[in-house]
């Protein structure tokens, strides 16, 4: 399929070297091409990768370089469908997909593939099922995709009748032409991603690709608590199960403190560590997709009652001097801090703001019972501060998170949550929103060594 064939790859990162060094592994001629200088990435990468026979392209994306002479475009997640390389390549006829799709074409066909999306908890989803099942089945079961773990770095362990679960994102979506999972999850809808994929109704039809990919012989499994999941998702031709945090309905339920998958208790509510109503709903969706893979009520509950969290997504640091700390650095959107501020229902002193994008924290505002202060920091600080003040919250700003703990010090008292939501990208200031994350954690522990 894929064997001596030549490949054009958009975009370096994560994915892109996956990509590379898997094709060129099967022979493949391998052009790959960064807008960034080369000077900006990982060096010691590069140069594996040249040494490996890959051709490089930096700085900036020539006229020339693509013609028909390339079989495909492999095009990283992060970039546009709109890209002039992409629209060329489509009208020369050259297949444009990308990492999760390379590798999907590659796997055993009889793998058990488990698709997990959503607007918000598909990595806390992900990351639970994965444990669960990998509990029960051991080494049989993997964990790929956005997630952090590219799918063509893993496919040589990847045997035929093991179980792969994969987190796929909508920018991941966007390129997948035949990913077909054996069960695939769909948490929630709400706005997002809209400055990527255009519209709202554009991002709801490229997160459902993979469900209508699918035959009916498959599952999908839905919320049907959520309008937009089950209007958008109607007519698809897999087997549809559903949960719900709200009703008894036929898959994973919550009723009366307790999850139950049909007429089984699975487990009461009270022995899930991680906060909020929103944890319970994802893990009544890994429960859901467990127990269609047969495991047992044991060893559900031995996992969900030990998970913490996932690093950055509401996650405990400490207590300092009785005052809790939670990193939600992942909270880049409205929607996230939302569902973050109702987890709590002490004292909160919250964190907001990050990269100027004209954002709207209004939206907030029936959220804010326990809020006692609000922290405004980043670009939009001053943003925050306008906020904050039509709230009639105590608001302080500042330009870097580590001035700001000064002040979080001083007003901070026992009983109290610091929680860094910000709603917020972080681009104004860090690479990545772990970078900001990692940085809120550091502080936490300078406080708890004072």
């Amino acid at each position: 399929m894929f064997e001596n064939k030549k490949i054009f790859i958009l975009g370096m990162a994560r994915s892109g070297t996956s990509c590379a060094k898997l094709l060129i592994k099967m022979g493949c001629s391998v052009l790959l091409n960064d807008f960034k200088e080369e000077k900006t990435h990982d060096q010691d990468q590069i140069k594996e990768l040249k040494d490996l026979g890959v051709e490089f392209v930096f700085g900036s994306h020539p006229d020339d370089l693509l013609d028909s002479s390339f079989d495909y475009l492999i095009k990283n997640p992060g970039i546009r469908n709109d890209h002039k390389y992409v629209s060329l390549a489509e009208s020369l006829g050259i297949e444009v997909i990308n990492e999760v799709e390379l590798a999907y074409r590659l796997l055993p066909k009889d793998v058990c593939i488990i698709g997990i999306t959503g607007t918000n908890g598909k990595t806390t989803t992900t990351t639970l099922t994965y444990k669960i099942l990998h509990e029960y089945y051991g080494d049989r079961v993997h964990l790929a995709g956005n997630i952090g773990y590219p799918l063509c770095d893993i496919l040589r362990k990847v045997k035929s009748g093991d179980i792969l679960v994969m987190e796929i994102s909508c920018q991941q979506s966007v390129n997948l032409v035949k990913f077909q999972p054996t069960i695939s999850l769909l948490t929630n809808y709400s706005p997002a991603h809209i400055d990527f994929l255009g519209t709202y109704e554009n991002y709801k039809f490229v997160k459902s690709k993979m469900f209508r990919n699918q035959k009916d012989t498959d599952l999908a499994i839905l919320n049907f608590e959520n309008s937009d999941v089950m209007d958008e998702l109607k007519d698809i031709k897999s087997q549809i199960k559903y949960f719900s945090s709200k009703r008894e309905i036929g898959g994973g339920y919550l009723k009366d403190g307790s999850i139950y998958y049909y007429d089984d208790k699975v487990m009461d509510i009270c022995d899930i560590k991680i906060p909020g109503l929103h944890n319970v709903e994802n893990c009544i969706c890994a429960i859901t997709i467990c127990k269609e893979l047969d495991v047992d009520n044991d060893t559900i509950c031995k996992v969900i009652s030990s998970f913490s969290g996932v690093e950055h997504r509401l996650e405990y640091v400490l207590t300092v001097r009785g005052v809790r700390y939670y990193n939600d650095t992942e909270a880049t959107n409205i929607k996230c801090s939302q569902i973050a501020l109702s987890s709590f229902n002490e004292p909160t002193i919250l964190i907001l703001g990050g990269l100027e994008r004209g954002q709207n924290f209004d939206d907030l505002k029936p959220y804010l019972t326990y809020v006692k202060a609000i922290v405004g920091i980043g670009e939009c600080r001053d943003r925050v501060l306008d906020f904050g003040s039509r709230m009639e919250i105590d608001t302080y700003i500042y330009e870097y998170l580590p001035d700001a703990f000064t002040k979080i010090k001083e007003i901070a008292e026992s009983g109290d949550v610091v929680l860094l939501s910000p709603a917020s990208a972080s681009w104004d200031q860090y690479k990545e929103c772990e970078i900001r994350g990692a940085e809120f954690k550091k502080l936490v522990q300078d406080l708890d060594g004072e």
